[in-house]
């Protein structure tokens, strides 16, 4: 019986990696974002600024859920250090294609820790990432309808204006 009160971990070291490893990606998608907004900013993107503001926001909300779920199973949260964050864009197009690779990224990671909790029997650690599961369809399915808007309205200036006053307006209606 004291061997199972001395156990504090409830989920095994090789996950506990690759969940500090995705508190990594969320922190630098949050940072990453922010670089965004800035540069949205600067060019008077106004909608697209707002939008990656709120995502960067929303992304370290991603990664405090996690950081406090390591810690909660007892696990050692790591706080990250990330790397510098690009912060000049030749378009607007560029940001959003930027921020897709970020989410495709972050999506094959989130798969990965799925299939290691299938692998290794974790059930609750599968079913906490099917939260991050879901919001990846959400993520993914935004940015890629926004870059389909490049691809029907064109980069000229109106087109751009245009793109930009319906970033707000576009979402993920699947419940």
């Amino acid at each position: 019986m004291k061997d199972l009160l001395r156990q504090r971990v409830a989920v095994q070291d090789s996950l506990i990696k690759k969940l500090n490893n995705q508190i990594k990606l969320e922190a630098q998608a949050s940072a990453a974002y922010l670089s965004m907004a800035a540069w949205c900013d600067q060019q008077s993107f106004d909608n697209s600024a707002k939008f990656f503001y709120a995502q960067s926001a929303e992304e370290r909300t991603h990664m405090m859920k996690l950081f406090h779920y390591v810690s909660d199973m007892g696990g050692i949260a790591i706080s990250p250090s990330i790397a510098a964050s690009q912060n000049e864009f030749s378009s607007l197009k560029e940001v959003f294609e930027a921020a897709l690779e970020s989410e495709i990224n972050v999506t094959e990671s989130i798969n990965q820790i799925v299939a290691e909790c299938r692998k290794i029997n974790d059930f609750a650690t599968e079913n906490f990432m099917q939260w991050y599961v879901k919001e990846q369809i959400e993520e993914e399915f935004v940015i890629r309808r926004i870059l389909d808007y490049f691809e029907l309205l064109g980069e000229d200036p109106k087109s751009l204006l245009m793109i930009d006053e319906r970033i707000n307006s576009v979402s993920y209606t699947q419940e």
